[in-house]
């Protein structure tokens, strides 16, 4: 019954240690840009014209004739990062019969006049979402466009 502990002492000692390496750095590599920009914190206070992605999901499209055409559900992004296009749920009631499209980014114009969407003047509020989107379309010309597909 004495082997037990000499058996665990065996698998202790055997076991290799592992330490933390560190890499040096490859004499080709890009170095690191120590960008100003990178040490200023940031302002987190909205800023006009900047909005939380997340926040304009559900967001309501309207055209210039102030009908609603749908509501942007979802936004596709490039690998490096850009905006391709908003994916905008057109047509369909209560959700029976909806149809995505994608237009791109810079065919939708935001706007955060409440005035326009619930009739009451706007205070100021700074927010992280528009109020609307408008785009300069008809539901006939939305209707007509590709079917976006995930």
């Amino acid at each position: 019954m004495k082997t037990y502990p000499l058996i665990v002492a065996a698998t202790l000692l055997a076991t290799p240690v592992l330490a933390q390496t560190t890499t040096a750095p490859q004499p080709n590599a890009p170095a690191m840009k120590n960008d100003a920009t990178m040490n200023k914190p940031m302002d987190r206070q909205a800023i006009n014209g900047q909005w939380r992605a997340s926040k304009l999901i559900g967001v309501d499209v309207y055209n210039n004739q102030n009908e609603k055409l749908g509501e942007i559900n979802e936004l596709i992004l490039t690998s490096n990062g850009q905006v391709s296009g908003a994916v905008i749920g057109v047509g369909g009631f209560l959700g029976m019969g909806e149809r995505d499209v994608m237009v791109p980014l810079d065919k939708l114009t935001f706007s955060n006049d409440r005035a326009a969407t619930t009739g009451a003047a706007n205070d100021g509020d700074r927010k992280w979402y528009p109020d609307r989107a408008v785009l300069n379309t008809n539901k006939d010309q939305l209707k007509g466009m590709p079917e976006f597909k995930y």
